[in-house]
């Protein structure tokens, strides 16, 4: 699948960002995405988020067999792999050409550079050697992936810990960690790549591109170096023509984030180091934030309890009495009861609709049909009083039994044959309308 191009207003809007000389995420132009480092539980697993990008580094260990030309030297392996995980523009199954580039930077900076004591690796000279494998796998992709694959592989290396082995004769022993502590590996320095996009030909420069910078700038610029300001490869891609000040004003900007981001992962590698020693929590469930919900955690705040009666009785004493005067139920109807005052009914209230009719109804103006004289008859139910129920229906004929309070139901039949002339006050008796003939 191939990956969405960025439109020609997106594009216009990067680079007139860039040349005002702000970012998309807010920061300045020599300004770094947080480095978040946590490990696993085994030795030699850890995950390096730089801002969204987050890859995974695991390093293992085997004993083989040393290359001819190099008997006493041990073995050191690096493999970078592009999931469609991370992306969907990356095809499983097939080494596409920033793949490559990316696999063999990484070996220019670390293998190359002689980080790794590889001598210390041998076990016996010609026959068995260490091979150090390092698994880099791209979780998320949002920009700057060789930064990130360096510091997460680097930050494995120093992480792990080998099996301890014994030679006596031609017999080798490996021996398990809960036999003998795991040995670490001897790491001279710590090589780290940093970045730097170029855009306008070389006008303006970035550190640390995201991936929406990465599709509009015109070169990359990788510098690997160390906390002593030792280069230990460089690389530049994209065609463009860079001066010696540029290369020079990039090595120094390299050489001051190498230092940061070193002393970051030493203090990182001492506090799980020391977890570990303390006999505490570790693991990549440990390093999720509290705040998360998938942390099943609660913050408990004890609670002082002593003084609870008497505080509660200083309340009571400050609150008003209750009243005397007790309401008492009134029972209208059987299994009906009602307690105070309550609220005005309005049930009994007209709607705007049937006021208007009313106040038509009661005129003496003359109400004009075409044609039709229409006479309505009605039974109203005498019940002694003036308030008596009325019933109006819309069909010619049926039943309808009204419950009265305290009374008997009464069946009442009701005949009506226009719909429109029913409406007619309920607390008044009903009267037939006279209605007059309008005269030409």
């Amino acid at each position: 699948m191939k990956e969405t191009p960025l439109s020609n207003c997106e594009r216009r809007f990067l680079l007139r960002a860039i040349e005002e000389r702000k970012r998309l995420d807010g920061r300045q132009t020599y300004d770094y995405r947080s480095i978040r480092i946590s490990f696993g539980a085994d030795y030699g697993c850890c995950v390096v988020e730089l801002g969204k990008t987050r890859v995974l580094g695991q390093v293992s260990c085997e004993l083989v067999s040393p290359k001819l030309n190099r008997a006493t030297e041990g073995i050191l392996f690096f493999n970078l792999e592009l999931s469609q995980m991370a992306a969907p523009a990356f095809e499983p199954g097939r080494q596409s050409d920033l793949l490559v580039k990316l696999n063999r930077l990484l070996e220019r900076c670390l293998r190359n550079s002689k980080c790794i004591d590889t001598e210390s690796l041998c076990v016996v000279a010609g026959e068995k050697v260490w091979q150090i494998r390092v698994d880099l796998h791209l979780l998320n992709h949002d920009g700057n992936i060789i930064d990130a694959a360096s510091i997460a592989a680097i930050v494995a290396l120093c992480h792990f810990r080998r099996p301890d082995v014994s030679v006596q004769g031609d017999e080798v022993t490996l021996y398990t960690p809960e036999e003998r502590d795991p040995v670490p590996l001897s790491i001279h320095h710590m090589p780290i790549c940093v970045s730097f996009a170029f855009f306008q030909q070389g006008a303006f420069l970035l550190v640390d591109p995201s991936e929406r910078e990465e599709r509009v700038m015109d070169g990359l610029l990788v510098i690997a170096v160390n906390k002593h300001r030792e280069i230990c490869t460089i690389q530049s891609s994209g065609g463009i023509m860079l001066l010696n000040e540029q290369v020079l004003r990039c090595s120094k900007i390299a050489g001051v984030k190498v230092a940061e981001i070193t002393e970051l992962i030493q203090k990182a590698l001492e506090n799980d180091q020391k977890v570990r020693k303390e006999g505490g929590k570790f693991g990549f469930a440990e390093s999720i934030a509290k705040q998360r919900i998938t942390a099943f955690r609660m913050e408990k705040a004890p609670v002082d309890t002593s003084d609870v009666e008497e505080k509660a009785e200083e309340v009571l004493t400050a609150a008003d009495p209750p009243p005397d005067v007790v309401s008492k139920p009134v029972l209208w109807t059987p299994g009906t009861a009602q307690i105070g005052e309550g609220v005005e009914n309005s049930w009994g209230d007209l709607e705007d609709s049937e006021k208007e009719d009313e106040d038509e109804g009661g005129s003496d103006e003359a109400i004009i049909l075409d044609g039709v004289r229409t006479d309505v008859g009605m039974e109203v139910s005498n019940t002694g009083s003036q308030e008596a129920p009325i019933v109006l229906s819309d069909s010619e004929e049926e039943e309808t039994i009204i419950l009265e309070p305290d009374k008997n139901p009464k069946k009442i039949r009701t005949q009506t044959i226009s719909a429109k002339q029913e409406k007619a006050p309920s607390t008044t008796p009903v009267k037939k309308r006279r209605k007059k003939r309008t005269a030409n």
